[in-house]
């Protein structure tokens, strides 16, 4: 099984007038695990159809392993799609359902059963093989579908939000097992997601769409310390979106004045995370403020405050045995480190 880049370069789409995506480039690296992440309606499930051949860009390329793959069907490709809704036969096996597509293709017998035991061993499923999907549980269909995909031997794996169908407690497990499967093949897979948590744990790399639109692409620490944008910062974790004015000693919201590094005087908007905000439990200094709301969340408390003229901030306190959470009405101080805050302008 062998692995291909992906790139796409300058790519449009839509459905007459409505347009779904628009100058839409990047590169997936060879071997990469990469997310397409974004709200409803973003374009990313549409970019990831275009990737696997179920539609034509209105302009720009698409290149798979190099060659220009923008008008070839999805047969000629060597990609393969697992989708949300599994899609298994359900009157099959296990095992002919991993063989439909090696069917399809012609593969003589004896490969063909070769290739689906192997498929069915890397997903740990290969005692299950006589088993009908309706004998299965959610987490092990899904796993019917990858190996089903693999057994075609992709040179890319195309992900449509595999992991949405399942429960909570399963999705972590399973989401666990495509990444190690994932890092054991070297294979190029492509994930296309709305849930941040499922990209960050997954992705070498991610892009955020919106509007039909990439907003920024890195790596899912680089995006979430280092947004570009206010969407960014918003979409990928909960921060605090200050709306002020840089000037003389520094950003000025809501009466106070906080201090950042050097930037150019002028109307931006302070990106802070909630886990970047200190409660200064005793003691002067800092920042005034007074406790609106108070919700345990377990391993953290977070916390509502109003500081200033109106000013709404969120912060998050580690939660550890013996430390009482502060109640509503309480006075506290609260500061922050410069270096934990972005600057943005758009």
């Amino acid at each position: 099984m062998t692995a291909a880049g992906v790139e796409i370069e300058r790519v449009s789409f839509g459905y007459g007038a409505t347009r779904v995506l628009e100058d839409v480039s990047l590169t997936v690296r060879r071997g990469e695990f990469f997310a397409f992440l974004g709200p409803s309606g973003s374009g990313k499930t549409t970019l990831l159809r275009l990737v696997a051949g179920f539609g034509t860009p209105d302009s720009g390329r698409i290149r798979i392993g190099g060659r220009d793959a923008t008008r070839e069907p999805p047969w000629a490709r060597n990609v393969g799609l697992v989708f949300q809704s599994y899609a298994l036969w359900p009157h099959m096996t296990v095992a002919q359902n991993v063989a439909f597509g090696l069917e399809r293709r012609r593969v003589p017998r004896a490969e063909r059963d070769r290739r689906v035991r192997a498929a069915l061993d890397l997903v740990g499923l290969s005692q299950m093989m006589d088993r009908r999907p309706a004998q299965l549980s959610g987490g092990q269909q899904q796993r019917v579908a990858i190996a089903r995909t693999l057994a075609i031997e992709p040179e890319v794996l195309l992900l449509d939000e595999p992991l949405s169908n399942l429960d909570a407690g399963l999705r972590a497990g399973v989401r666990a097992e495509l990444v190690e499967l994932q890092r054991r093949l070297g294979l190029t897979t492509i994930l296309v997601t709305h849930d941040q948590e499922e990209a960050n744990a997954a992705a070498d790399r991610m892009a955020v769409l919106n509007e039909g639109r990439v907003l920024q692409v890195g790596a899912p620490a680089e995006l979430y310390d280092r947004p570009a944008s206010r969407f960014v910062a918003g979409f990928l974790g909960t921060a605090n979106l200050i709306e002020g004015e840089v000037a003389a000693g520094g950003f000025r919201a809501g009466g106070l004045a906080l201090r950042i590094g050097d930037a150019a005087p002028g109307r931006a908007t302070l990106a802070l995370r909630p886990q970047a905000v200190t409660l200064l439990r005793g003691g002067d200094g800092g920042i005034p403020a007074r406790v609106l709301r108070a919700e345990f969340l377990g391993g953290h408390v977070r916390y509502t405050l109003e500081a200033g003229e109106g000013l709404r901030l969120t912060a998050e306190e580690p939660h550890l045995r013996g430390l009482v959470p502060l109640a509503p009405g309480a006075a506290i101080r609260l500061d922050f480190d410069p270096a934990q805050a972005t600057l943005l302008r758009q």
